[in-house]
């Protein structure tokens, strides 16, 4: 692939993204939830009913929204002691909510019943499980810690609790036309800041002021909040994959590394752009290429494998996704390949199913989903080169289609 450099003239505007949502969109995505969560609760008590359990015990923020529409921040999960947690039944959905969030609780799941428990989830939990005729649970138990697991088996001995990973998360990959929506929305958010924040790129500010800078421009453009901190490296520091802002100056001649994502509606995106900051060196612009190019294969494999399985043949996995990028890249032969995942879903959760990496499962990508793709380069002490797009994979409609809108042509900034 050859990119094409991009300066002041022809850099991407704001107006080039799509506007914020508006509150009939807000409302219109909040109705869509409500609408879809009796479906999403038939699955999970089809799966119980498969497993032989009477109760599912939830705990993860992202099940709560997505089963009962009670929401949690990220920063509220430390305080919120129990609040939150949910109990499916055959029949029933119980939330647990102590006085701080009861009224919250009412109005976002209203189909639910409330449980109150503030903090003593070990004391109320036998009160619980007799309340909803429970005697054999599933748990979340990749989520819940260690002692918790042995007060609730303490506190109620004749209840089997039964581990289960995956459940909720394996339905919550195969996204909804609404969830698709949100993350596009999102996208866009991140899209404009960047866009709106090259002017303010040049040599002598510092990453963190450009940080900053590019979370403010997220937050006031749209975002209800941003998916994760937001990442700036410059130089050097760009050879490490998850390095976070300091006070280092942005030098002319190096690249400029922006990983970052926004919030809306509950619903992230996920971004990584290598800018050039002055003049490009060649090396650096070599580098640049070729994970372009690594990206690229992945886009044409994935697009390969929606064509091949119109004729009956399965989907591509994660595996071999990510096998073609870090091939592309190998065979080039000047610079090792990431050692990272090429990629992660993306929702309720910056990082969810499916997986696209060395580790993936080899089954069929499932459709449809959205994720990453993200290939880089990096160089320590050298440079580093990272490019991450958000792709729908929908096999229905057989098309793979890039949500995040900014270019990935080099774009020169700060000259």
């Amino acid at each position: 692939m050859t990119v094409r450099n991009v300066r002041s003239d022809t850099w991407p505007r704001p107006v080039d993204f799509a506007p914020p949502p508006t509150g009939a969109d807000l409302e219109r995505w909040a109705t869509a939830d409500r609408d879809a969560r009796p479906q999403r609760l038939a699955r999970l008590r089809a799966r119980m009913e498969e497993a032989g359990v009477d109760g599912y015990f939830g705990v993860r923020r992202e099940h709560m929204r997505y089963l009962t529409g009670f929401t949690l921040a990220e920063t509220e999960i430390p305080s919120a002691g129990n609040s939150g947690m949910f109990l499916v039944t055959p029949d029933d959905v119980r939330v647990l909510a102590d006085n701080r969030y009861t009224i919250q609780a009412r109005r976002e799941a209203s189909h639910a019943r409330l449980f109150d428990c503030y903090n003593n989830l070990g004391e109320r939990w036998p009160i619980l499980l007799a309340e909803s005729g429970v005697r054999r649970v599933a748990v979340e138990a990749g989520f819940v810690a260690h002692a918790m697991w042995q007060n609730l088996a303490a506190a109620a001995p004749g209840i089997e609790l039964v581990p289960v990973e995956g459940w909720v998360e394996a339905d919550r990959q195969v996204k909804e036309p609404t969830e698709i929506e949100r993350i596009a929305a999102a996208c866009a958010v991140a899209d404009r800041a960047l866009a709106s924040l090259l002017p303010s790129i040049r040599a002598g500010v510092t990453e963190r002021e450009l940080a900053l800078d590019l979370e403010w421009r997220m937050r006031t453009g749209g975002a209800e909040a941003l998916a994760f901190d937001v990442t700036c490296l410059a130089g050097a520091e760009a050879a490490l994959p998850h390095g976070s802002p300091g006070d280092r100056p942005v030098r002319s001649g190096a690249v400029l590394l922006f990983d970052f994502g926004a919030q809306v509606a509950g619903y992230r995106s996920d971004m990584t752009r290598t800018l050039f900051v002055g003049e490009p060196t060649s090396r650096d612009l070599a580098v640049y290429e070729t994970v372009a190019t690594a990206q690229t294969a992945a886009f044409d494999a994935l697009r390969a494998g929606l064509i091949a399985a119109r004729h009956a043949a399965p989907l591509p996995d994660g595996r071999s996704i990510d096998g073609v990028a870090r091939a592309s890249i190998e065979s080039d032969g000047r610079w090792p390949a990431y050692q990272h995942g090429l990629g992660h879903g993306i929702g309720l959760a910056t990082h969810e199913l499916p997986s696209l990496g060395r580790s993936a499962a080899a089954t069929p990508l499932p459709s449809p989903t959205v994720f990453s793709i993200e290939p880089g380069i990096y160089l320590e002490g050298e440079t580093g080169v990272r490019i991450e797009d958000l792709a729908v994979f929908d096999a229905a409609a057989g098309t793979l289609e890039l949500v995040t809108r900014f270019p990935r042509d080099v774009v020169v900034v700060g000259s």
